[in-house]
């Protein structure tokens, strides 16, 4: 029997590093009234809002609550959302000093509107092109300066396809971590699925496997997770595949 206590103990003063893309969560909750004069649209009275952690940032929250010591490599905008971001980070003890701002992007940022516990309307605020030359590489450096700096258990990949994580730095800091002996891990979507070769842990969910190898069969089975994992070990030559089937 697995004992949990050990193993939770074990994240204590792990370095560990996530790269990828973070967004900040807004969350306004309030009460509709009337509907717009204007439009046959409602009229939302605010109550009260709310800025949370999201996307590459969640994992890098868990990974703190577990006592890991944890740095944030990514790109955010220049702007407001970015600062408010950075704060929340820096607030829940996750080190920014690798995070780079970017006056060419926007901070990646969903704001969610709330009335009487439904969801009434999400806004995405986004740029999801590829990072440019010039991001990419100051991002590849910050990486570079945390594996020299703080010499890392693990740097965790976390994919949200909205463009921090481009193919070729993939490669690069894949290739930095195993000359470095950092382990890796990876999270991926659909754009760059057989981009992360040569990583440690590859942790799709059953859904986005089967769409990558173009799989139809039905239900989960021992000798099926066993096939899937000789089939990408072919094509990503990783060690270990974390299925995720609920």
């Amino acid at each position: 029997m697995i004992d949990f206590r050990k193993l939770f103990a074990s994240f204590s003063g792990m370095k560990t590093g996530i790269i990828g893309d973070v967004m900040l969560d807004t969350y306004m909750w309030g009460r509709v009234e009337r509907i717009s004069p204007e439009a046959p649209v409602p009229v939302v009275s605010l109550n009260k809002k709310e800025y949370r952690i999201g996307g590459a940032g969640n994992v890098a929250l868990n990974c703190q609550s577990l006592g890991a010591d944890v740095s944030i490599l990514s790109v955010t905008g220049n702007d407001t959302d970015g600062l408010l971001l950075k704060e929340l980070f820096e607030s829940n003890n996750i080190d920014t000093s690798f995070l780079v701002q970017s006056n060419e992007r926007r901070t990646t940022s969903k704001t969610r509107i709330i009335s009487r516990n439904q969801q009434m309307m999400r806004l995405d605020d986004e740029i999801t092109s590829n990072l440019n030359e010039e991001d990419e590489g100051a991002l590849l450096e910050q990486v570079r300066k945390y594996i020299e700096s703080e010499d890392p258990d693990i740097i965790i990949f976390e994919d949200y396809n909205k463009g921090v994580l481009t193919e070729s730095l993939i490669h690069e800091v894949t290739k930095l971590c195993r000359k470095a002996g950092v382990l890796t891990a990876v999270d991926p979507k659909r754009k760059n699925f057989f981009a992360y070769r040569n990583t440690d842990i590859f942790k799709p969910n059953l859904k986005e496997v089967k769409e990558a190898l173009n799989l139809i069969a039905d239900g989960i089975s021992q000798p099926m997770l066993e096939e899937i994992h000789a089939e990408l070990k072919q094509q990503l030559d990783h060690r270990i595949s974390f299925i995720h089937t609920l």
